[in-house]
C-alpha cells in the first residue's frame, strides 16, 4: 500500500481513537459529578424545571393589573364559537 494512504489510515484511526477517549473523559467526569451531588446530599441543577410563563391571550399578550377580569380568572378575549 502508498505510504501517504498509509499515513492517512493511521492519522484517521488515531483521531477517532482520541475521540471516543474524549467521550468517554466526559461519561467519567458526569458520573463522578452526578455521584458527589449526590453524596453531599445536594439536588442536581439539571433536575430543575423552569416553568415558561404562559399568555393569558391569544395574540401572546399577558393581562395586567387594570384589567377587569383579573381577579375571576377570566380574560376578556370573546370566544369565537359558543359551545353547543
Amino acid at each position: 500500500m502508498h505510504p501517504e494512504i498509509l499515513r492517512e489510515l493511521h492519522a484517521q484511526r488515531r483521531h477517532d481513537l482520541q475521540e471516543e477517549a474524549h467521550r468517554a473523559l466526559l461519561a467519567r467526569t458526569a458520573r463522578r459529578t452526578r455521584r458527589a451531588l449526590r453524596r453531599n446530599g445536594r439536588p442536581a441543577e439539571a433536575d430543575e424545571f423552569v416553568v415558561p410563563a404562559v399568555p393569558d391571550y391569544v395574540d401572546g399578550s399577558f393581562r395586567t393589573a387594570g384589567d377587569g377580569a383579573a381577579g375571576n380568572g377570566q380574560s376578556q378575549v370573546p370566544a369565537a364559537r359558543h359551545a353547543a
